[in-house]
């Protein structure tokens, strides 16, 4: 057994090592600028009040409060990540709350944005597109950004009745000017759906397997704002070009619900084509009803400018 008076020695030596760390540390914490600010602004605080919360100082000392000075994920290593601490006092009683740092609130806006604008299978870049990222030096694509321009000042006023048809070569840009409205429209709140045409017909064949066609052609139907890209990539066979396109048509135009179309023909090109089913059939009439349809939810916006896609 160590004899009483070592243990002793070894205790004090401990003790004084604690007590100088101690000291350290709380002076090192009272110089800190805001809360050396909050102590002189508040005289029922004494040193006694400081030794009783040392540890709330502590806390508030060691996290990271400044979000100009954050990572880039913001303020991942505080107690609470993203999230930054906030001193208050009540008499002589220190008090820490957190709020949201900026970063989180970004972070929170941008997933609230994103959840507005449905896609399937639409590229990264599609649904990350911003029409101050289009470019205007191309002298003609600039009566299509004009039309954008002023077609995003009337959403403020409620939502258009009305979409725009892009059409014009391959590479021009069609499909960056769908993403650009639909990260307009999510600003505001306003449920997008983004359908790349091609994909889309798969999408329904492939629902026939667990018998959701039904409930995925309502969801075109009724969504806020439908955009269908590349529309003509394909040839439709006759069940899909009137019962499905020519069904989410024919609802959204009776709803007055917009539709955006992008495409590489014109609207004449597009009723000849839609007129040739995938059986080598020839439906004029059928596909006329199509073209009228489209004609209803959507206006022409013709976009040439050089293949982007070979820059």
């Amino acid at each position: 057994m160590e004899p009483i008076n070592v243990s002793l020695k070894k205790w004090m030596k401990k003790n004084q090592s604690f007590q100088e760390t101690y000291q350290k540390m709380k002076q090192e914490i009272l110089q800190d600028k805001e809360i050396k600010a909050v102590i002189e602004a508040h005289e029922a605080i004494d040193d006694q009040a400081i030794d009783r919360q040392l540890m709330t100082l502590y806390e508030y000392y060691s996290q990271n409060r400044d979000c100009d000075n954050c990572p880039e994920n913001g303020c991942i290593n505080n107690v609470l990540p993203g999230y930054k601490p906030i001193l208050n006092v009540e008499g002589d009683t220190f008090h820490l709350t957190y709020e949201k740092c900026k970063y989180t609130r970004i972070e929170e806006e941008q997933k609230r944005r994103q959840a507005k604008i449905k896609s399937l299978y639409m590229p990264k870049d599609i649904l990350d597109a911003r029409i101050e990222s289009i470019d205007s030096q191309n002298a003609d694509r600039h009566e299509a950004i004009k039309a954008l321009l002023k077609y995003v000042h009337q959403i403020d006023d409620g939502l258009p009745e009305r979409g725009f048809y892009f059409h014009g070569p391959f590479g021009v840009g069609k499909t960056y000017f769908l993403g650009a409205l639909a990260n307009e429209f999510a600003d505001r709140g306003i449920e997008t759906m983004l359908i790349y045409m091609p994909e889309f017909v798969r999408e329904i064949k492939s629902s026939f397997k667990d018998d959701s066609t039904s409930e995925k052609i309502e969801s075109f139907k009724k969504v806020p704002v439908l955009m269908i890209d590349d529309i003509g990539a394909e040839s439709l066979s006759s069940w899909f070009r009137d019962e499905v396109l020519g069904s989410i048509l024919q609802y959204r135009m009776m709803e007055r619900l917009p539709v955006f179309f992008s495409s590489n023909y014109n609207l004449t090109q597009l009723e000849s084509h839609l007129a040739q089913t995938s059986r080598g059939d020839i439906e004029e009439l059928k596909a006329g009803r199509i073209i009228e349809r489209i004609k209803q939810v959507s206006t022409p916006i013709l976009i040439h400018a050089n293949n982007r896609r070979e820059s």
